[in-house]
């Protein structure tokens, strides 16, 4: 569950540096990744990175893997159609959910190898995880917002954050992927509105 890089949200990340390295396609998580819980458009603040990935990837290689919609509780995919028309993104059908269910990833990537995918989400225990299981460059982001995250969920992240803090004190360290060494040039340069920093390797 620990992720290769660290970065506030998905405009600190350099797509252009990223396709540079080989990288080919973005798997975002949807809620507090890409848009506020339930929400059903994209966070204002990260339109503009959305485009720029799509730009840089190509419109059907940047997708959303939801934990909900594309599952098999979505019956009929209906979520999913949904989901596609209000963000303009495919979402990924699979049979199960995260962290497994890499085979609609695959598919949807023409069996292309998992290091050249890049995991982007909020959560530790699934995105994360999932990523790092399946051979994915992992790319773990701040939640958007606290508002709208179910109390189950809260907790969870609480959870999550205390054990990723403890796998960092105890130095351990992500899976070894071809990538690590160019993980330094996938971020943008920090700014004066970067309180935070910007971005975290390991």
């Amino acid at each position: 569950m620990v992720p290769h890089l660290r970065v506030r949200d998905l405009s600190k990340l350099d797509f252009a540096s990223m396709r540079a390295a080989g990288i080919v396609g973005l798997v975002l998580d949807k809620d507090n990744t890409l848009t506020a819980p339930y929400a059903m458009e994209v966070e204002p603040r990260l339109r503009r990175a959305v485009e720029q990935a799509r730009q840089t990837f190509g419109s059907q290689n940047v997708v959303v893997l939801s934990n909900s919609a594309g599952t098999p509780d979505d019956v009929g995919d209906s979520a999913a159609a949904a989901m596609e028309a209000a963000l303009s993104l495919p979402v990924m059908r699979r049979r199960e959910k995260k962290p497994r269910g890499f085979e609609g990833i695959r598919a949807h990537f023409g069996g292309c190898s998992p290091a050249k995918l890049v995991m982007v989400g909020d959560r530790y225990l699934t995105d994360v995880t999932f990523g790092n299981a399946h051979g994915m460059l992992t790319v773990h982001t701040q939640m958007l917002t606290p508002h709208g995250d179910p109390f189950v969920v809260k907790c969870a992240r609480r959870a999550e954050a205390w054990l990723a803090r403890r796998f960092t004190v105890r130095g351990i360290q992500p899976p070894l992927h071809e990538l690590v060494s160019h993980v330094a040039s996938f971020t943008k340069p920090c700014s004066e509105d970067d309180s935070d920093g910007g971005s975290e390797m390991y």
